[in-house]
């Protein structure tokens, strides 16, 4: 306690109600003030003293001192003072001093912020006076972060409770901390003010950052530009962050670095941006590539170089002329101040090829060039990087049938080729292979005569005949009717393959369209001339029921023939239908050697021997009756006079002989 206050006197520490006499003059009120001090002093000495009312000498100094009088012997007695030991005053007077008295008292309430003196240091706590009717407590690990803290120093403390369970002050230096570092880092989110924070740890999708004392959350996304993935090389570190976003209820805030990085970077932009012309040549750096080209970073600004504006030449993606992290001069092509967007190109920096296009290549010039790009009417060749010249399908082959660009040419392909036409202004250029070499249509009918026989290559096959290559340049197409003397395809594929070798014979030439009429069929004698007699109408021959469909059934016969025969021609005899795979008798009903057509029939077959049989019946009883009549007239003449009875067997051999004739 402060030496300074005057504590009750030692009547009142004892809890007794004796009467207190007022001094009768100066002598003695010096004397009970001497007295009254004096347990004080005592007190003060004492570590463990209990706490005392105090009153501060301000109230000591200004009581009235009381009036000196001349005491008549054994006549001490002050009988002004009352048993309660209060010494009367004036109404002004009391108020004065009650005004006094109260000041002296702090009121604060629990979660209050004040500040406070040391006053002692233990080894588990610090004792913190913050002028209240006791010290409080604050637990020493709240002051890891001053080591330096001696008595007397000033610290901020928050009340958290005013009286705990053992009636103690129980002050808090970290709670205090907690709500001014709260206070700063809701005005910093307001004012968008730079923070220092230092990483302590990291956590689940970021890093925890201490700030003014206040654990915040540093996202994953909002540590860097660039994706971040190793977080444990930025614990430990102290970094500069803008407050982003705040929760008031649970008292939580989210902290960015990248938000200072992408304010120093728009800053950057906007300079460069302000400074940007078309045409201008800068520095920039690849820092990402794409299908449709690549990024570039032009120190806080980003721009893109587009796949058609990286080469003169045809490219399949940036990455096979541009590097990541490479360094390259581009040109700015355009730029939009209010999407931020920069068009950059590679190409433009070096003259166009078609400008300064070499002595070499001109018309009639053989040139050699790599496949870039194939269509179905022919294929670009890439000459330089830049030029291009179409190889039209017309001028593949010598060939006047139809030839397939994405079938003979193939990405990535080089071919030798003539220039046809050269237009440096269109930057167009017309190619040839067929020209390299001589037409060989100029000498068809010496090569290949009419009715001379060759061996071609089967190059395509289309539903009405099949094309074959007898050279490069020379081919003609067979029919689907001169495939086969004997059998009718429905599609030439069922006869032959494209890449399949074939015998043909040339049947005729066409020199002015470039066509030539092959034959297959006609390499050997037509059987139907030799089957004509075999195969003759009403004869029978064994067949096999092959395919079967709503019309009919095709009948394989001897010799490779196919023949026809309609649903009603293939009834049998207990009236049921033949049916695929049955081998049975058939007969021709129709042969057609023009047409090729065969119609045979099992129905015919046994309708007509029941017929035979029926005729071989009639013929039978016919000449019994004949038989008959004969002997019939031989009795006549025999005798010369009939009788009764012999009339009357006459008439029942008559009667008899009709019936058989009915029959």
């Amino acid at each position: 306690m402060s030496e300074n206050n005057i504590v009750n006197t030692p009547g009142e520490e004892a809890g007794t109600n004796a009467d207190v006499q007022e001094p009768a003059n100066a002598e003695q009120a010096e004397a009970a003030t001497a007295t009254t001090n004096a347990p004080a002093a005592e007190d003060n000495n004492s570590s463990e003293s209990t706490p005392q009312p105090i009153i501060e000498n301000s109230v000591t100094e200004s009581l009235p001192q009381p009036v000196e009088e001349k005491l008549a012997a054994h006549d001490d007695f002050d009988w002004s003072v009352d048993k309660r030991n209060v010494t009367h005053y004036t109404s002004d007077e009391k108020l004065k001093y009650d005004k006094v008295y109260e000041n002296t008292f702090v009121t604060i309430e629990d979660g209050e912020i004040v500040n406070g003196n040391v006053v002692a240091l233990t080894k588990t706590d610090v004792v913190v006076n913050i002028g209240f009717k006791s010290d409080g407590l604050v637990s020493s690990n709240e002051f890891r972060d001053n080591p330096s803290l001696k008595i007397g120093d000033t610290v901020e403390v928050m009340v958290v409770e005013k009286e705990d369970r053992d009636g103690n002050l129980h002050l808090s230096r970290k709670q205090a901390r907690v709500f001014r570092a709260w206070e700063r880092i809701v005005e910093v989110h307001k004012t968008g003010e730079v923070v220092t924070g230092y990483v302590t740890s990291k956590t689940k999708g970021g890093l925890i950052v201490d700030v003014f004392g206040l654990e915040t959350f540093l996202p994953g996304s909002q540590i860097d530009v660039k994706p971040v993935t190793d977080y444990d090389q930025f614990v430990g570190k102290t970094m500069e962050f803008k407050v982003v976003k705040i929760n008031e209820a649970i008292k939580n805030a989210v902290v960015s670095h990248k938000a200072l990085i992408e304010s120093d970077i728009e800053a950057q932009r906007a300079e460069i941006i302000s400074k940007l012309e078309k045409g201008q040549v800068l520095e920039g750096t690849v820092k990402n590539i794409t299908d449709f080209g690549a990024f570039m970073d032009l120190g806080g600004l980003d721009g893109l170089l587009y796949i058609t504006d990286i080469s003169w030449g045809r490219i399949s993606h940036p990455s096979e002329v541009v590097k990541l992290d490479q360094k390259l001069q581009v040109v700015v092509l355009d730029f939009d101040d209010d999407k931020k967007r920069i068009s950059l190109g590679l190409k433009q920096l070096t003259p166009h090829p078609w400008d300064v296009l070499p002595e070499f290549i001109h018309e009639g010039a053989t040139v050699k060039g790599k496949v870039v790009n194939i269509e179905d009417y022919g294929a670009f060749l890439e000459i330089l990087p830049g030029v291009e010249g179409l190889v039209h399908v017309s001028e593949i082959t010598w060939a006047n049938t139809p030839i397939n660009a994405k079938e003979f040419f193939k990405l990535g392909d080089e071919h030798e080729a003539k220039v046809v036409t050269l237009d440096k202004d269109a930057r167009k250029m017309s190619l040839s292979i067929k020209q390299l070499t001589e037409d060989p249509w100029n000498n068809i009918e010496t090569k290949y005569p009419e009715g001379s026989k060759h061996k071609g290559t089967v190059k395509n096959i289309t539903p009405y005949g099949v094309f074959v290559e007898l050279e490069p340049g020379i081919g003609g197409m067979i029919h689907i009717s001169d495939l086969s003397w004997l059998k009718r395809f429905n599609h030439p594929g069922e006869y032959t393959r494209t890449g399949e070798e074939i015998d043909v014979l040339i049947m005729s030439i066409d020199k002015e369209n470039r066509k030539l009429q092959l034959g297959h069929k006609q390499l050997e004698e037509d059987p139907w001339t030799a089957l004509q007699d075999t195969f003759a109408v009403g004869s029978v021959h064994e067949g096999t029921v092959t395919r079967k469909d709503d019309r009919g059934a095709i009948v394989q016969l001897p010799y490779g023939l196919e023949g026809f025969a309609p649903n009603r021609h293939l009834i049998k005899e207990d009236g049921k239908s033949l049916v695929a795979d049955e081998t049975t008798q058939f007969m021709v009903i129709e042969f057609d050697r023009n047409e090729k057509r065969i119609l045979v029939s099992h129905t015919k077959i046994w309708e007509q021997a029941k017929v035979q049989e029926q005729e071989s019946a009639k013929k039978e009883a016919k000449a019994e009756s004949d038989k008959a009549r004969k002997t019939v007239k031989t009795i006549q003449s025999k005798v010369e006079k009939a009788t009764l009875g012999d009339l009357s067997a006459l008439a029942e051999i008559k009667e008899k002989l009709k019936k058989e004739e009915e029959k």
